[in-house]
């Protein structure tokens, strides 16, 4: 990659991680379901009039867009809500990586190869780490256990994508994809914000709008997005998924760092060895994935990185054999 690019990839990376900021503040000013709602809204719409329809069936837009958009972030929003620090999330949600590896294996018949055993290992291990010391801390356990099912979600979502990219009938760009792909999770969100958020929901938050929590919701729509995974697959279409992926890694620490600075959030000793050991694991997992990857690069990314918030480090993950 030229020097420009490698800038670009990083600049991505730390826009994701920093992206858990911005959620965190917008959580103060919506309930979490409702502003996945907003979120999604946002992404799709004008956009969705200028941006043509990608070249897959309508079905695979609402199977990636529902893990993704209901189950991801929703799950997300809501772990988030609940008590777990922004970074900490970051760092979690990359085991996104490991649950797609595991997914393809049960669900696709992919055979796990050692490296990617071992990085399952070290990466769960991390984890356990990382819920272990959320719960002595005081911190609530429910919402790393939901953060936990959020990165399995976008596992789900992976696999759904890799079965999109084989029905697609022609070139799929990553921008128009993801705009196509937000128009899916706003009616079951704004359903799931009404049965369990209740009618007062819209009013209330329209009450409590604070320019902090519209920015950082534009942010979340527009920046995080739209933007950064449009420069990710432009950059995708120049270079190997795999060159392209390694720079998701950076996410976690990006994510730690912003948290840290503009949250104050603490991390102790024992979170920052469990990010280490999830980083750890999923790149061991990745480079398994790459050494094996013979598929040329495609437009289609993994998911909304997170994203995504969404990282997508594992973007090919779900795409290459």
């Amino acid at each position: 990659m030229t020097p420009r690019h490698v800038l670009l990839a990083t600049l991505v990376a730390a826009m994701w991680g920093f992206n858990f900021v911005p959620i965190s503040v917008a959580l103060d000013d919506f309930p979490p379901l409702l502003m996945g709602a907003l979120r999604f809204t946002a992404a799709a719409v004008p956009a969705v009039f200028l941006v043509r329809r990608p070249p897959v069936p309508a079905r695979w837009l609402v199977l990636v867009g529902l893990p993704l958009g209901v189950g991801q972030f929703g799950l997300l929003f809501i772990g988030m809500h609940m008590g777990m620090p922004a970074g900490l999330a970051s760092v979690v949600l990359q085991v996104q990586a490991i649950f797609t590896a595991l997914f393809a294996a049960l669900l696709l018949r992919e055979r796990l190869g050692a490296r990617q055993v071992a990085g399952m290992v070290v990466a769960f291990g991390g984890v356990a780490l990382i819920g272990m010391a959320q719960s002595d801390g005081g911190g609530p356990a429910g919402a790393f256990l939901v953060c936990l099912a959020a990165a399995a979600s976008w596992g789900l979502a992976n696999i759904a994508m890799r079965r999109t990219n084989q029905a697609a009938t022609g070139p799929v760009d990553a921008f128009g994809f993801m705009v196509w792909v937000s128009l899916v999770p706003p009616l079951p969100l704004f359903a799931l914000s009404l049965l369990f958020e209740g009618p007062g929901a819209v009013p209330e938050a329209a009450r409590n709008l604070s320019v902090a929590g519209v920015s950082s919701l534009a942010f979340i729509a527009y920046a995080a997005t739209l933007g950064g995974f449009g420069a990710w697959g432009w950059l995708m279409r120049r270079y190997e998924a795999s060159t392209v992926a390694m720079y998701s890694l950076l996410v976690p620490p990006f994510g730690l760092l912003s948290a840290v600075v503009l949250l104050g959030e603490r991390v102790d000793a024992a979170r920052l060895t469990g990010a280490v050991l999830v980083v750890a694991g999923v790149a061991a997992g990745t480079v398994r994935l790459r050494q094996r990857a013979a598929a040329p690069p495609t437009d289609l990314p993994p998911t909304d990185l997170p994203p995504t918030d969404l990282p997508p480090a594992d973007v090919k993950l779900a795409e290459t054999r």
